[in-house]
């Protein structure tokens, strides 16, 4: 059977059935070639060192990549958050700071015994990553190691409006020339797909936090979750899980603690999915707590966030059961149906592309 088609069974086995664009991209990292170092081959055929892999967030860029590299089932493959692949290049810079070239030390450390590595999330951000990235990748190519990348940017647009760019994109544009550029297009958000045949499939029965660990674990690509603080606007407050790309918080704790409208224009921009479970009912002797929950559904629904409502056997309607600010909740409550509703998702997709 061919690696394609084992991607394709094993991704469906995780409950993410590829679309077309997606198997596009499969096939696209089925044809990277690995020639050994004196292989003929090279010199006969042109050989790409890679692929820039970007599209927008959930469209299965991280986990078709991984899915790829578990199956190719290559020892010699390195995996490497960028953030994580920065923290490494730097402290590696300052232990060869007295060498002639620490970049090219750096470079032939990270490649020695590999074929092939991993970037995910590529996002250069900081003046002092840009200057050095874009060398230091052409350096990889240079030691015979292939590149696989995965970004939500377009190539010509990262580190934009940054400091010194044009030499970052000087440096860069060296390596784009030796790598495939794909752009994993398509309006359909693979999680978002996922978290509602997540709902409908136990629509009546409650989903523990167990199960909520689990699922995040799975379709974030996140481990060892555990519970945490967020730091908002400079202060601390509880959550259950944060994250690049999530928030997971409880109705019972964190609208009891003295949050506000800003920290809640923060956290509606800052992530991409938050998950609210702990639902419990108030009155007009804890008003605070649902004022507080309606200013963040209010701010949260017209930045279009993407949330999932766990009420498990709890009613929504029961949230609020005073009467003093009744003619705000029942907006708020109009507005919890819809933003549970599967097409205010992918109308989000669509207005995003």
């Amino acid at each position: 059977m061919s690696i394609t088609q084992n991607i394709i069974d094993e991704l469906k086995n995780q409950g993410a059935e590829p679309d077309l664009n997606q198997i596009k991209l499969i096939n696209a990292l089925s044809d990277i070639k690995f020639f050994k170092k004196f292989s003929l081959n090279k010199f006969f055929l042109k050989e790409s060192f890679g692929i820039y892999i970007w599209g927008d967030v959930g469209r299965g860029k991280t986990l078709i990549s991984k899915t790829y590299l578990k199956l190719k089932r290559r020892n010699d493959s390195k995996s490497f958050h960028y953030i994580e692949l920065m923290d490494f290049i730097h402290q590696e810079l300052v232990l060869n700071s007295g060498h002639k070239n620490p970049l090219k030390k750096v470079a032939t450390k990270l490649t020695k015994n590999t074929s092939i590595i991993f970037i995910d999330e590529f996002q250069v951000e900081d003046v002092a990553d840009a200057m050095i990235i874009g060398d230091l990748l052409q350096m990889v190519i240079e030691n015979n190691t292939k590149l696989m990348i995965t970004s939500n940017s377009h190539p010509k647009k990262l580190y934009k409006e940054g400091l010194q760019r044009e030499k970052f994109i000087k440096s860069f544009d060296k390596v784009l020339t030796k790598i495939k550029i794909f752009n994993l297009e398509g309006e359909i958000d693979y999680r978002t797909r996922n978290i509602i045949e997540f709902e409908d499939y136990k629509k009546f029965n409650v989903i523990d936090d167990n199960q909520i660990f689990k699922f995040i674990e799975k379709n974030f690509s996140v481990e060892n979750l555990k519970p945490n603080k967020i730091k908002i606007n400079g202060r601390e407050f509880s959550c259950k899980h944060v994250s690049k790309n999530i928030l997971w918080i409880e109705f019972n704790k964190f609208f009891k603690e003295p949050t506000h409208s800003k920290d809640y224009k923060y956290i509606s921009i800052e992530f991409d999915w938050i998950f609210i479970s702990n639902f419990i009912s108030t009155d007009d002797e804890q008003i605070d707590i649902i004022r507080r929950f309606i200013s963040f559904i209010d701010i949260a629904y017209a930045n279009k966030t993407k949330i999932k409502f766990f009420f498990n056997n709890f009613d929504k309607n029961k949230i609020y059961l005073g009467n003093k600010i009744n003619n705000l909740w029942l907006r708020c409550n109009s507005r919890l149906a819809e933003m549970q509703n599967k097409e205010y998702f992918f109308n989000i997709n669509r207005n995003k592309n």
